[in-house]
């Protein structure tokens, strides 16, 4: 079955740093455009970073501009988003999404999420 596994979620206190993984499972992530989104409780789920598929560009969310990286390692099939000056705000379970749309064709996955709680 194709899918997207992340990790690296976990507690931090505020201004820690964590990096979160995105792995692809039996598909190549090299064609496709990935990013990483995050949903709070009680919240709409909410874009956060993006990456082409030749890491030509990149495009991040107000809120965590200058905070978060997003890079990629095609050869290891792995996006990754660092996460640096952590707020209390950043608290929610982070997913990443990755889509292609080629030959007419939309493919689209989504990965199981993981949590990442920043607080003191």
């Amino acid at each position: 079955q194709l899918q997207l596994v992340e990790s690296g979620g976990g507690l931090v206190q505020p201004g820690g740093s964590l990096r979160l993984s995105c792995a692809a499972s039996k598909f190549t992530l090299n064609y496709y455009t990935v990013g990483w989104f995050r949903q709070a409780p009680g919240k709409e789920r909410e874009g956060v970073a993006c990456i082409s598929s030749n890491s030509d560009s990149t495009n991040y969310a107000d809120s965590v501009k200058g905070r978060f990286t997003i890079s990629r390692d095609n050869a290891k099939n792995t996006v990754y988003l660092q996460m640096d000056s952590l707020r209390p705000e950043d608290t929610a379970v982070y997913y990443c999404n990755a889509h292609r749309f080629l030959n007419w064709r939309a493919d689209d996955y989504w990965g199981q999420g993981t949590q990442v709680t920043v607080s003191s």
